[in-house]
């Protein structure tokens, strides 16, 4: 898989903000695909090494949530820790890990934001529009927005607000546990998006793309040492 859309890395931090704001406008914001068969898991951790991370791709079979393949990737850190702009240190290696996957898949799950993001341009955003996918953002922790507390019940979602806009959805994806924190990504709509986490989450707080992605980085880590 390669990206559609690219553009430089190696950016100030007033480049990469002028980037996001660019590339926000090509987000989609409604469901624009035809069907779902595979669904990849992203996630990106660091290393002990300061200036090493590692980001893992998942890819399920979207019915039965076996995993298809698996990729994993070492790279350098590059871009400073700048909050906001966390898609400019993250996206080279998972880019870096698409090109590897010989499954494409359908809808990108992201451990991280879409337009519930400043800019309203999160990794999730920033992915989907690279490489013209469905993508969600699927957070464990809110970065902005106010909301009202879900219903305890599995698949209660209240809406994520940021200066009137509506900017995700608060879900439940267990009873009686603590919501995450769902986004557009792109192409895909909010309500969509919420349904898909739901599924992809039959047993645990976390979507199995999410758990399975970030078990693969963590076993790569320990195996770096």
């Amino acid at each position: 898989m390669e990206p559609i859309v690219r553009h430089r890395w190696d950016l100030s931090e007033t480049e990469a903000i002028h980037t996001q704001q660019t590339l926000s406008k090509n987000v989609i914001t409604e469901d624009q695909f035809t069907s779902i068969n595979y669904i990849a898991g992203v996630d990106v951790a660091y290393s002990k090494q300061d200036d090493v991370l590692i980001a893992a791709i998942v890819i399920l079979d979207a019915h039965s949530l076996s995993v298809v393949e698996s990729v994993a990737v070492e790279d350098t850190v590059y871009f400073p820790y700048i909050p906001g702009l966390f898609s400019f240190r993250e996206l080279p290696p998972i880019i870096k890990a698409f090109q590897q996957v010989t499954t494409p898949p359908d809808l990108i799950v992201c451990d991280g934001q879409g337009i519930a993001h400043p800019r309203r341009f999160g990794l999730a955003s920033h992915l989907g529009v690279l490489f013209d996918i469905p993508t969600i953002g699927c957070g464990k922790t809110r970065l902005l927005g106010e909301y009202t507390e879900p219903d305890q019940k599995r698949g209660a979602v209240s809406l994520l607000i940021d200066k009137g806009e509506v900017i995700g959805g608060v879900l439940r994806t267990q009873a009686n546990t603590k919501p995450i924190y769902v986004s557009i990504g792109h192409r895909i709509g909010l309500q969509t998006a919420c349904e898909w986490i739901v599924k992809l989450s039959p047993k645990y707080r976390l979507p199995e793309t999410t758990r399975l992605a970030d078990q693969l980085v963590n076993k790569t880590i320990r195996q770096l040492g």
